[in-house]
């Protein structure tokens, strides 16, 4: 049971009313993470919602980012984000059997993406510097120098919303994971 307030949908004003109306228009309803953040500060949730739009720009594939918050939400332990970014890489591609394989750390098949995902793996579950050979690997599977630093700007974005999910203990409003 979620630990911080949270406004109904509803009740929302403002700011935090044109969040949530954009939000579900986009993605059909208004997830409880997005709810309790923009409840206690609709600026923090904008910039959440404008970090994604930018990646959403960027030069990775859907599935590729969504296997990055995947990975990096379940080495996290948020189990709101693994659910949420499990149904979400479905609807970008992903099957249900290459997201048990991200959330585990194992290989899908896909060795460019397996490759990115072993980055951000490594680079999630590491301190200090990362050695220059994991960055020539995933460079050798394809990706540019750009895709890279898009790599590590998704890592940032979700990062924050998981940790507020583990402060918060957010009721997961997706399916259950598999």
């Amino acid at each position: 049971m979620s630990r911080l307030s949270q406004l109904s949908i509803n009740e929302a004003t403002g700011t935090t009313a044109d969040l949530f109306a954009a939000i579900k228009r986009a993605a059909g309803k208004v997830p409880n993470a997005y709810a309790a953040i923009g409840t206690h500060s609709p600026a923090v949730l904008g910039a959440a919602i404008a970090g994604d739009a930018l990646l959403a720009k960027s030069s990775l594939e859907k599935a590729d980012l969504e296997a990055i918050k995947l990975a990096v939400s379940e080495l996290a332990g948020c189990d709101y984000f693994a659910a949420a970014h499990t149904a979400v890489g479905k609807m970008v591609g992903l099957t249900q059997a290459q997201t048990q394989q991200i959330r585990a750390g194992e290989a899908t098949g896909n060795a460019k993406r397996d490759a990115l995902v072993h980055f951000v793996r490594t680079l999630a579950g590491t301190r200090g510097t990362l050695d220059e050979k994991e960055l020539d690997v995933v460079r050798a599977a394809g990706y540019t120098d750009t895709q890279i630093i898009e790599a590590l700007f998704a890592m940032s974005v979700i990062n924050f919303t998981n940790l507020f999910n583990r402060v918060n203990d957010t009721t997961i409003d997706f399916p259950a994971l598999v």
